[in-house]
Formats: structure tokens, C-alpha cells, sequence
């Protein structure tokens, strides 16, 4: 793999190589393992891609009609707990005890599983001491949430990384790529950036090893990643972040090929994989998953939103994991009516949030080239990013509603709905000055609520939509706005996001994953119950408190701007 040895033990490659040589391998597993075997093989334009990545199959493929069955007769509440379940013994001998046992009853199909499977135990994370500040909480956490790297047991879902990482908690009892960004926030502050550089060494060990970043260290999330901000990750490296990004500018370049792929021979009005050629030869990128199946860890949920949709389901089943990769799943963003799941359409959507890291990414390897005194790279990657700014400004830019939004490139037209998404053009750096006002303004009249800014204004019962606000969009909003010179609008969300942290925390002992920004609750919605811990609200919690030390106090004054800001 362009010379590269794992950094794991010996183990690690074996028991990647033992997955491949699973039993009863079927011709639709061998077609889906040609494919994901292939999915990586590409190089764009001159940047050398890693090369393809082993075949992982995932628990529905090694178990088959078992699987289904489990999943589809909701054995367990949580559709996550049956994948993450660790086998005692080899697939094919499981399969042969099942088909003998043949336990038909529900009861009986709970007993074969739990003697032939290990289940996760839940997690839970202690709530906070009496008179425990929010921050002393916080440093409390980061132990309880950091794993040790290990081999996992054969046939686990788990995937091996070489050193260790942080877990945001609750259900989620592995790392998550986006996750793990504004997870980092805090992590640095409160003095670990040994686990920081640890983490981000993991997701370096993952991109050469699958020439991506999974979705999450799971079997099953392997088909697809989530938004790239992996340079964010690697710029909180360094007070100057090209210093960090020319250190690791080869696994930047990996993570570009990854997402430009399929670009080369589009013609305009194409897609191809996560790459759409728009009307006029421009280049812009999409969500999307190399898989068109129910997810393993919501199969019930995804089959039945495909049967009750009319849509042949392979294109469902491509959506819905288009919006697992996009990070939020689910949003009225990626529904045709705004309300139903069985409308979803994520992978006809040109998102203004994806664009934006991309153009990110892309500066960040032109300054990283430029470090190493490459100025030819240098000025390459320059150029594609200014590519990028002028589609988006041309796509995605709506000059008379004052916003960013997505666009649909298969009808033609932006979709027209607000989202705090419209945050991230600022955020990277890709507005202008009077773009960036204008948003501002946007977000002060229609987007910022008593506890933040809400993630939309539709209240569609999905959960990135209102009225929930989410911890790395408060990040996004706040940084992006003291770029553009918003000082005092973003000074007002860190207020309002604190204060309703620390109501909810006062309340509870808990940091949650979400928060309710207009009754100043915790946030409802979504396919699973609330989950605590919580990696990425921790460190967003604590990465504002650090820009912000007039917050730190339990009762932070209330600006001059909050007079004037709606609430």
C-alpha cells in the first residue's frame, strides 16, 4: 500500500485478511466484494490514491438470513445492538447450529443469539458530583470516554486502529470521524494532546489503510465517511497549521482522491459517486455511499421506510446512507416534501456544507505544498479552490434570499431552505465580506434562539431539524463569524449555547448530544433516545469557554447585543 506497513501489532493485517475468507460466500457477495475492493483504486488528476481497500464484510453479510431476521423482528430496542454483538464462534458454524436449531419462537431466537453472541453492555456515563462545575465534569470525562487500541475478536464489526481514541459515549461505543473534531476542542485544552495526536495518528492509519475515513471505526460504516474535516483536525496540531498540514500532506492528498473520485470522463449535468459536473463544466461534491442496502445497524428502520416509500428501494437505501455520511440524518435538507422520510433525496443535493470543507481541504494542501517549497502542487490545488468558490458562489450563493443553500442538481434549482449550513462558507473562508453580512443577518433574525442557533426552521420530527441546535454547529456559526468580524453576534451564540448547557447540565449532571435551543431542554427526534457523554459537546463546550473566558462564570453577563437580537 504505496510502501506503507500497518503500525498495529501483527495481528491486525491477519485478522483483516481472515474476514476476506469468510464461508458460503454467495455471487451477490462476490460482486459487492469486487466492488468495495475497487472502490479506491483511483487516482485523480496526478494524486496517488491508496489502493484498495481489504473487503471487511459486515455482520448482515457473515450472517445472512440470521441477520435479518434479528433485525427485522426488532429482537433488541436498539437496531445498533445486534451488529456491535461479538460472535462466539466462527459464521458458517452459527449459521449451521441456527438453521438446525430453527428457533422459531421470539423467545427461543433471543436464546440462540445470546448463547452464541456476546452483546454490548450499555454504556453509561456517571452523572456529575454535587456541586461539580460544568468544566471540572468535563476533564472528568475524557478518561471514562478514551478506549485502548486491541485487536478485535474475529468477526467483530470492531475495526483495529493502533492507537487509542475517544468514544463520544452512550450507544456509540466506537469513534466517529466528524465527531472526533469537535471532540478535539476540548481534548487539547484540558492538557491531552497525546490522545489528540494519538487520535488523529488513528484516522492517518485509516486512510492508508482503506484510502478513506469510515463513517466510524465499525465494519458496517466502512462504505461511506462523513464530512471531511480531517485538515481541521490536523491544523489544531500546530500554532501555524501548514506546519502540521505539510507533515501530513500525503494523507490529505489521500483523502482528496477519495472524495474527487469518479470525477474524470462526468459530462455536465453527471454524478459519479460523490462528484457532480454542474451545467456549466464546474466540479462540485455530494454525499453519497458505495452501498445501496438497509445499514446494518437500522435495517428494520430502513426497510420499511423504503417499502412505505414507492421508490425502488436500492435508491432509498443509497439516500439514506448518502445522509448517514453527510452527518445529519436525517434533516428536512435532504426530504423532497421537508417531512417524510420516504421523500429522501440526499444524493440529488449539492450541499453547501460539504463544499465548503472541501474548498477547505483543498487550501489546506496548497499551503501544505507550499511549506515543502512544492509550487506547483501549490499552485494547482490554489487554483481548484478558486474553481470551487466560483461554482459555489454561482450554485449555491442566492443573492436575493441574502443565504447560502443546497442546490438540486437534478432539477436545476436551489432548494430554497434555510439551515445553519449557511454558516460554513464563512467558516472556511469561502464568503466575501457582503456575503458573510448578509448571512450574519440572516442568522440573527432566523436562526439564532434563546439557547443558539437552531439547525433549520422546519419542525419536520427528524433530528437535525427544529428545534434542535447541535454542538459543532454552534462551533461552526461562532468561528466562522469572528473570521468575517461578526464579533459581537458570536460572542451572543457562545452565550446563549453556554447558558443552555449549563441549564440542562444543573438540571440533569449529564451533557447531552443535543439540545432543545428553543424551550432550553434537552433535544428530542431522531431514530435512537437521547444519548450523554458527550464527545463532541464536551469539546465545543470547552473550545468556547476557551474563546471566551468572560463565559466561564456560572451566570455569564448578558452582552449589549442581546437587546437587539430576537429571541
Amino acid at each position: 500500500m504505496l510502501g506503507y506497513q500497518p503500525a498495529g501489532p501483527k495481528g491486525a493485517p491477519l485478522m483483516l485478511v481472515s474476514r476476506m475468507l469468510f464461508r458460503g460466500s454467495s455471487r451477490r457477495r462476490r460482486r459487492l466484494a469486487a466492488t468495495l475492493c475497487g472502490l479506491l483504486a483511483v487516482a485523480w488528476l496526478g494524486i496517488a490514491a491508496a489502493a484498495p481497500a481489504p473487503f471487511v464484510p459486515t455482520p448482515e453479510q457473515l450472517f445472512g438470513p440470521l441477520f435479518v431476521r434479528v433485525q427485522m423482528d426488532a429482537l433488541f430496542p436498539d437496531g445498533k445492538a445486534f451488529p456491535d454483538a461479538v460472535p462466539k464462534a466462527p459464521p458458517s458454524v452459527i449459521l449451521r447450529h441456527y438453521r438446525e436449531s430453527d428457533p422459531r419462537s421470539r423467545a427461543a431466537l433471543l436464546r440462540f443469539v445470546e448463547s452464541n453472541f456476546s452483546l454490548p453492555a450499555p454504556a453509561r456515563t456517571p452523572p456529575a458530583l454535587p456541586q461539580g462545575s460544568l468544566e471540572a465534569h468535563i476533564a472528568s470525562l475524557w478518561p471514562l470516554l478514551t478506549r485502548q487500541p486491541a485487536v478485535p475478536p474475529p468477526y467483530s464489526s470492531l475495526l483495529y486502529v493502533p492507537k487509542p481514541y475517544i468514544v463520544p459515549g452512550g450507544r456509540f461505543r466506537e469513534f466517529y470521524y466528524w465527531d472526533s473534531y469537535f471532540t478535539l476542542l476540548g481534548l487539547i485544552p484540558d492538557g491531552h494532546l497525546d490522545t489528540a495526536r494519538d487520535l488523529i495518528d488513528d484516522f492517518s492509519y485509516m486512510l492508508r489503510e482503506y484510502g478513506h475515513i469510515p463513517n466510524g471505526s465499525r465494519t458496517y460504516y466502512v462504505s461511506r465517511s462523513q464530512p471531511p474535516v480531517y485538515y481541521l483536525m490536523v491544523g489544531l496540531l500546530a500554532s501555524d497549521p501548514a506546519k502540521a498540514w505539510s507533515r501530513h500532506l500525503r494523507d490529505l492528498e489521500r483523502e482528496y482522491a477519495y472524495w474527487m473520485q469518479g470525477s474524470g470522463g462526468l459530462r455536465p449535468g453527471q454524478a459519479r459517486r460523490n462528484v457532480v459536473e454542474m451545467p456549466d463544466g464546474a466540479l462540485l461534491n455530494r454525499y453519497w455511499d458505495a452501498s445501496d442496502t438497509p445499514r446494518d445497524e437500522s435495517y428494520r428502520d430502513d426497510v420499511l421506510v423504503a417499502r412505505a416509500s414507492g421508490r425502488p428501494p436500492a435508491q432509498v437505501y443509497r439516500d439514506i446512507r448518502a445522509a448517514a455520511e453527510s452527518g445529519w440524518d436525517f434533516s428536512s435538507r435532504w426530504l423532497a416534501d421537508r417531512r417524510h422520510l420516504t421523500t429522501i433525496r440526499t444524493t440529488a443535493i449539492v450541499p453547501v456544507d460539504l463544499n465548503s470543507l472541501l474548498y477547505g481541504l483543498e487550501r489546506a494542501i496548497s499551503r501544505g505544498c507550499g511549506m515543502r517549497h512544492d509550487y506547483a502542487c501549490e499552485r494547482r490545488f490554489a487554483a481548484r479552490a478558486r474553481r470551487r468558490r466560483r461554482a459555489m458562489d454561482h450554485y449555491l450563493w442566492d443573492a436575493g434570499a441574502g443565504y447560502f443553500m443546497d442546490y438540486d442538481w437534478r432539477r436545476h434549482r436551489r432548494t430554497g431552505e434555510l439551515s445553519a449550513a449557511t454558516l460554513y462558507p464563512l467558516f472556511t473562508g469561502v464568503a466575501d465580506m457582503s456575503q458573510a453580512n448578509s448571512v450574519a443577518a440572516v442568522t440573527r433574525s432566523r436562526l439564532l434562539e434563546e439557547g443558539g442557533i437552531v439547525t433549520t426552521n422546519i419542525d419536520s420530527g427528524q433530528q437535525w431539524d427544529a428545534p434542535n441546535g447541535w454542538p459543532p454547529l454552534q462551533w461552526i456559526a461562532v468561528v466562522g463569524l469572528r473570521r468575517y468580524d461578526q464579533r459581537a453576534l458570536a460572542h451572543e451564540i457562545a452565550r446563549r449555547w453556554l447558558a443552555t448547557v449549563r441549564r440542562v447540565f444543573a438540571k440533569t449532571g449529564k451533557l447531552v448530544e443535543k439540545y432543545d435551543v428553543e424551550h432550553i431542554l434537552p433535544g428530542g427526534g431522531g431514530e435512537y433516545p437521547l444519548q450523554d457523554g458527550f464527545g463532541w459537546t464536551n469539546g465545543v463546550t470547552r473550545g468556547l469557554l476557551t474563546l471566551y473566558p468572560d463565559l466561564r462564570s456560572r451566570r455569564p453577563h448578558r452582552s449589549p447585543l442581546s437587546a437587539r437580537i430576537p429571541r
